[in-house]
């Protein structure tokens, strides 16, 4: 089976379609509460998405661009995914430190997010929706291009809104992927010259889109 890129899935969580296997009963009254709440979020979503692409991916003013990067993006948390990504090397780091990584990390998955516009159109199906008190787990299988993935949605309650921690493409944690890039960077050249090369990729990205 062909893998697609985790880049490619860290936004499809906002294109979920409303499929889900699980059989309420009466002891689960609340955990039913909360898997139709991830599911409206994400039909929410989904709508919002679509009709801005309207079915044409090729031209979009500078505004729908924005709109489509916050919507796409929204449901991730960024902190605790850069977190995973720094591993122990994030405690070592001053709050200024933690903020410019969080938002250059943010800015660069932002604006890759719009590299492939075509993969909002692929079909995306509930396998099972697993509620834990404030945190979640969506397992979805995806079809794109003739391929399917499965791909699974690490989900947290943050006060009234739920947030992915990580999105596990294929087996394959997208933060521990991130992990392994960053943390060898770390180790070998500093955390500076990671947040130079960022910095780079952030100005090579921006200035594509």
């Amino acid at each position: 089976m062909r893998t697609l890129r985790p880049s490619r899935f860290l936004t499809v969580l906002a294109l979920l379609l409303s499929v889900t296997l699980l059989v309420p009963s009466a002891p689960v009254y609340a955990q039913d509460a909360a898997e139709s709440e991830i599911r409206t979020m994400l039909e929410s979503r989904d709508q919002q998405i679509k009709s801005i692409l309207n079915g044409d991916t090729s031209s979009f003013s500078t505004d729908q661009r924005e709109e489509l990067k916050t919507l796409i993006n929204g449901v991730i948390d960024f902190r605790a995914m850069g977190q995973v990504a720094l591993g122990p090397f994030w405690t070592d780091l001053s709050d200024d430190q933690k903020n410019e990584f969080v938002d250059v990390f943010r800015d660069i998955v932002r604006a890759q997010s719009l590299a492939d516009l075509e993969v909002y159109n692929s079909r995306v199906a509930y396998e099972d929706i697993k509620v834990d008190g404030d945190s979640a787990y969506v397992e979805t299988l995806t079809e794109y291009e003739g391929t399917q993935t499965p791909v699974v949605y690490d989900l947290q309650k943050q006060d009234t809104t739920w947030v992915a921690q990580d999105i596990i493409v294929d087996g394959v944690s997208t933060a521990e992927s991130y992990a392994r890039s960053f943390q060898t960077v770390i180790r070998k050249r500093g955390f500076d010259a990671l947040m130079t090369s960022l910095k780079k990729k952030r100005d090579k990205v921006t200035s594509a889109r």
